[in-house]
């Protein structure tokens, strides 16, 4: 069996704010030859994903911080090249979390690996995608965390980016109403050929105000849903235009990530109490079971047209 050369990507330093080229370094190794139990891979596919700048801090979290000097850990789908597991054939393709690598060599649990389906008519990219972690993410805040009803109003903060498109359709397919926000008409132009409603230029609308304003605005009667994947102030506006018994999906807060002082929170949260808001944040991992009905539905949607998506590539 074939010994693969594979080139990774190393922490070298823990970002302050924005991470910088200088806090990354490479690493080349060698994938082997699959012992028992073991299989070989050959990444294709790699994804960066917003959960990561997290795992840079050196600090508590659902998940372990990387490791000076180690290579990077995050999402990949690749072919197997070589194996020693009874499970698995040379030219499966395989997702994992065995990413910021040109190739691995383990058992497939160490590496959270899984045999992907050949018969779904996708792009192997959109295992990283649509059909993924960002994909499953949407599907599980929106239906199970949010218990979307037909006939919401929903509001979505980060509506271009992979997980908030997603939601923006979901939405739609289930008979909603849905607002979006973005940054830029680019954006909210793609916000609203997925089918939202209305899309809130935030760049535009220029600081808290301005946004409360436009999500008035956009949803005269208040809103009944809202997915959270920004934080800060549009948290903020949600909680003050939200409806008596809104339900809130809090699954990332990207306008803080980069932070490197504590932010002041939602200065209207007293309104949880009197409006009996439920918030509540959650991890994917934790909707696993949900994946077999996501994948089915995924499919179909795609198939039929109901379900849109664009992957942003870069070669390196």
């Amino acid at each position: 069996m074939t010994v693969i050369s594979s080139t990774g990507i190393t922490l070298k330093s823990r970002p302050v704010g924005e991470p910088q080229a200088s806090d990354f370094g490479t690493e080349v190794s060698e994938a082997g030859a699959p012992a028992a139990g073991q299989i070989q891979v050959k990444n294709s596919w790699m994804s960066v994903d917003p959960y990561m700048r997290g795992r840079m801090y050196d600090r508590e979290s659902y998940v372990p911080p990387f490791q000076i000097g180690e290579v990077l850990t995050g999402g990949a789908v690749g072919r197997v090249t070589a194996t020693n597991h009874p499970d698995y054939a040379v030219g499966d393709l395989v997702q994992s979390m065995a990413g910021w690598r040109e190739a691995w060599t383990a058992p497939p649990e160490a590496v959270m690996a899984i045999k992907l389906p050949g018969n779904t008519g996708l792009p192997d990219s959109a295992f990283l995608g649509i059909a993924g972690m960002p994909g499953l993410t949407a599907y599980a805040g929106i239906l199970r965390v949010a218990e979307l009803k037909e006939g919401d109003t929903v509001f979505v903060s980060g509506a271009a980016g992979a997980v908030g498109s997603a939601v923006v359709q979901i939405a739609k397919i289930k008979g909603c109403t849905v607002i979006g926000s973005a940054g830029g008409a680019e954006k909210c132009a793609f916000v609203k050929e997925l089918g939202a409603d209305e899309c809130i230029d935030y760049r535009a609308a220029g600081d808290y105000d301005g946004l409360l304003a436009a999500l008035r605005a956009a949803a005269p009667k208040g809103i009944d849903v809202y997915f959270d994947n920004v934080g800060g102030d549009h948290f903020q506006a949600a909680i003050e235009v939200a409806r008596p018994m809104a339900r809130m999906a809090i699954c990332g807060m990207i306008s803080q990530y980069n932070d490197t002082e504590p932010r002041p929170g939602p200065n209207n949260v007293i309104q949880i109490v009197g409006k009996q808001l439920q918030i509540r944040g959650f991890i994917v991992s934790t909707h696993a079971d949900m994946q077999p009905a996501f994948l089915a539905d995924m499919s179909q949607w795609i198939a039929s047209g109901k379900m849109k998506f664009e992957e942003t590539v870069m070669e390196g």
